[in-house]
């Protein structure tokens, strides 16, 4: 096991790994920017150094240079920056410093979509129907490759997805509903898969209407051995950011969940993966799974899978990466019961989900058993807008999907945060939704609700103005009311009238 860990991450998912070490007997590095100088990983780590260059968590020769000068013998990504970075990957495995995660080459092997796919369909297992574009000279597209675009999706059909041939979390997808779309999204994806992967190669995928997206947990070690946690549900998206996750997946047949992780196994042998994974599906509405990609890390949404299997991920991805075997063997594995998390945004869900960056005047987290909140958020706390917008993520667990749904909603009603503005309204539209309440949802489910908040959003925001102007009138002629929600029960056992 390892003395020393550095991580190259920060926020939430650093706060998350510097737990376990301390679990572990693990001395925790931080690295920071200096706009996180005052955040909780900063503060809650056995050591930090800064990041003085331009590039920050994204500069992996720094971040192994003060591997090597802090002495920590591994270092652990996280999920984002340089997670699913090869070369950086096989950087440090030259220069003896352990990354924790799965080997340079599995992540290569998992990053090229169009192989990867292949690989599985040779294997006999289903994948979306897609062409690959052949637009590999960089530039801009002229107009022989729009005419090449425009031709495959011809024979695709629409919609689809344009998409990116290297790496996951969906950065460089458009979606295309009609022609016209079509080449200027492919022009911006391919700016933006440039900008992220450094690959502009495009692909085209026929978009599976109506489908869930479902995912397997999987940890595989050095000697052979992998297992699966369970599935998840992670069709509530917005931007391929799952808003809302699930485990198990609603209103599967026990066939098909055994289906669905033996299909998992079977494709991360494929590729000899070791570490924590994610194996990711589409499902029709016929029941039919169709392999879309590995995600080749820790992903924002495992702590759903720890709350059911009772497993730390981050723990056995330690163990893995220092040569070590599994804790358990899928004999061992018990899943039990049902967890649902929430991804906490500081974004503003009523404005174009614009983000809101700021300092926390409050922030109070839900508490009660089974609840669980992961977060870098504490009052005073400073809100960047230059990094993803995460705060927390809310995890909470049941007897069964009933009581976990109770649980939740009173969660996310517990919760506050005030300084900045959060999606915290639209989880709680999310989850009173009778479609989700029946787990009869799949990835269209959010557009619906955006649609019909959009609609009433106008006349909604003239009656809280009006509302308010009238709440200001009144408070200059007389004593203020306190509402009856916002009495406490003794209060309310005291009024005289």
């Amino acid at each position: 096991m390892f003395d020393k860990l550095l991580i190259a991450n920060r926020g939430a998912v650093a706060v998350r790994i510097i737990r376990t070490c301390r679990e572990l007997g693990i001395t925790s590095v931080a690295v920071y920017v200096p706009g996180d100088r005052s955040s909780l990983h900063v503060r809650l780590a056995d050591e930090c150094v800064a990041l003085t260059t331009e590039a920050g968590y994204l500069d992996g020769d720094e971040i192994l240079r003060l591997a090597r000068q802090t002495g920590a013998g591994a270092i652990h990504p996280g999920y984002g920056f340089l997670a699913e970075r090869p070369a950086f990957i096989r950087a440090c495995e030259e220069a003896g410093v352990v990354f924790v995660g799965p080997p340079s080459q599995v992540v290569a092997a998992c990053q090229a979509k169009i192989d990867a796919m292949q690989r599985v369909q040779e294997a006999g297992y289903r994948i979306p129907v897609h062409a690959r574009a052949c637009l590999d000279d960089a530039g801009e597209l002229d107009e022989d490759d729009a005419q090449h675009l425009l031709s495959l999706a011809q024979s695709l059909g629409y919609p689809l997805a344009v998409k990116s041939c290297s790496g996951g979390r969906g950065r460089g997808t458009r979606v295309v509903n009609e022609v016209v779309a079509l080449v200027e999204s492919a022009r911006q994806s391919r700016r933006e898969a440039d900008n992220v992967y450094g690959d502009q190669r495009l692909y085209l995928e026929k978009i599976i209407e109506g489908a869930r997206h479902l995912e397997v947990q999987i940890l595989g070690d050095r000697h052979g051995n992998i297992i699966h946690l369970g599935d998840r549900d992670g069709s509530l998206q917005r931007n391929n950011q799952k808003l809302v996750g699930e485990s198990p997946a609603p209103n599967l047949s026990p066939e098909q969940h055994a289906q669905l992780w033996d299909t998992a196994l079977g494709i991360a042998r494929l590729f000899d993966y070791q570490g924590a994974g994610t194996v990711e599906f589409l499902m029709d509405r016929e029941g039919a799974f169709y392999f879309t990609e590995i995600k080749a890390r820790i992903q924002v949404e495992h702590p759903v899978t720890e709350m059911i299997s009772g497993l730390d991920i981050v723990a056995e991805q330690i163990r893995i990466a220092a040569g070590l075997p599994l804790s358990q063997g899928q004999e061992d594995v018990a899943l039990r019961g049902w967890a649902i998390q929430c991804r906490i945004n500081a974004e503003d869900p009523w404005n174009h989900f614009l983000p809101s960056p700021g300092i926390l005047h409050r922030f109070r987290i839900p508490g009660g058993a089974h609840i669980r909140v992961d977060s870098y958020g504490c009052a005073g706390c400073e809100v960047p807008v230059q990094y993803d917008p995460i705060l927390a993520t809310l995890v909470v667990w049941g007897e069964d999907r009933a009581l976990a749904m109770r649980r939740l909603q009173r969660a996310l009603e517990e919760f506050t945060i005030a300084g900045v503005q959060t999606n915290l309204t639209l989880l709680q539209q999310i989850v009173d939704d009778a479609r989700f309440s029946r787990g009869e949802y799949d990835t269209n489910l959010l557009s619906r609700l955006d649609a019909a908040s959009s609609r009433l959003n106008g006349a909604e925001r003239d009656l809280a103005v009006a509302a308010a102007v009238a709440y200001v009138l009144r408070n200059q002629a007389q004593t203020p009311v306190i509402p009856e929600r916002l009495l406490s029960g003794w209060h309310r056992a005291s009024r005289t009238i």
